[in-house]
C-alpha cells in the first residue's frame, strides 16, 4: 500500500461539511466516491487535517488515503479531478511516508474570513463572503489583537457543542486588510476549536462597532463564557486557508 498526500480546494455552497453523513452531500463522500470508481469499486477511506462546516470553504484543505495502485503524482491528480464535481478541486498529489498523517502531523493552520464593507448588499458575493454594511474603528480591532495572540484556554471563544476538552490553543499571527471593500481577517495558529475563527471575527466586529473595547478581551478569555464573547458569523466567509506540517513555516 503507498500512502498519498493531496492538497484540496473546494467551494463549501453545497456543501453540508467535510465530514460524511448519512443522507447529506458531503466533501469526503464526494472524493471517496471519485477514488471508489478509480480502484473500480474499492471502498478508499481519506482521513483531513480537519472537519469544515456547512458553506465553509478551502483554498489548501490537506488529505491522505491509502492505495494499493503506484501512479505518478500527476495522474492521480488528473484522475480525480476528471471524476470530482466541479466545486471540489485536487490542487496537488504526491506521495507520503506511511506513518504520514493529515490531521496529527500538522504542526498550524491558516484560516481567512471575508467581510464584505460595502452598503448596498452585493448578491454575487453573498455566498464567499459577510456582508456587514456598518462603520469600524479599525485602530481598536489593531488595539484588541495583541490580547488573543499567544497560548491562551480558548473556551469563550468556541462552540457550546465544542467536543475536545483541552481548549487551551495558540494563536501565533492576527492580520486585518482592507482593501476593495473588502475586509480580511487572516489567523495563523496550532489550531483551531469548533466555531473559533467565526466567533474570534464576531468578536473583533464588536469591538469595531464599539459594543466592546479591546480590553475586554482579557476578561473574556478569564470567564471562559461562551457567553461573553460576540456572535458566530456565517460560515460563508470562513476560508481554510493553508495547513502547515513543517515547525520553521
Amino acid at each position: 500500500m503507498q500512502r498519498y498526500k493531496c492538497i484540496v480546494s473546494y467551494d463549501g455552497t453545497l456543501f453540508a461539511g467535510f465530514q460524511v453523513q448519512p443522507d447529506k452531500r458531503t466533501v469526503q463522500s464526494e472524493m471517496e466516491k471519485a477514488l471508489r470508481k478509480m480502484h473500480k469499486g474499492e471502498a478508499i477511506r481519506v482521513s483531513a487535517s480537519g472537519r469544515t462546516d456547512s458553506r465553509v470553504h478551502a483554498k489548501g484543505q490537506v488529505i491522505h488515503f491509502d492505495s494499493p495502485y503506484s501512479f505518478p503524482a500527476e495522474n492521480w491528480e488528473k484522475g480525480m479531478n476528471a471524476l470530482l464535481p466541479e466545486d471540489i478541486a485536487v490542487i496537488s498529489v504526491q506521495e507520503a511516508t506511511p506513518d504520514f498523517h493529515s490531521r496529527f502531523d500538522a504542526t498550524g493552520k491558516e484560516y481567512r474570513y471575508l467581510v464584505s464593507l460595502s452598503k448596498k448588499r452585493d448578491p454575487f458575493q453573498r455566498k464567499y463572503a459577510y456582508h456587514f454594511p456598518y462603520e469600524l474603528n479599525y485602530q481598536a480591532m489593531q488595539d484588541a489583537i495583541p490580547f488573543l495572540l499567544g497560548t491562551h484556554d480558548f473556551t469563550s471563544f468556541c462552540s457550546a457543542k465544542t467536543e475536545v476538552t483541552d481548549k487551551v490553543r495558540t494563536i501565533r499571527e492576527i492580520e486585518l486588510l482592507v482593501e476593495g471593500g473588502m475586509l480580511q481577517f487572516r489567523f495563523i495558529g496550532n489550531g483551531f476549536l469548533y466555531n473559533m475563527v467565526r466567533i474570534l471575527v464576531g468578536t473583533l466586529l464588536e469591538i469595531g462597532t464599539g459594543k466592546k473595547v479591546p480590553v475586554d478581551i482579557v476578561e473574556i478569555l478569564q470567564k471562559k463564557d461562551r457567553s461573553f464573547a460576540g456572535k458566530t458569523v456565517p460560515g460563508q466567509g470562513l476560508y481554510l486557508w493553508k495547513v502547515y506540517y513543517d515547525e520553521e513555516d
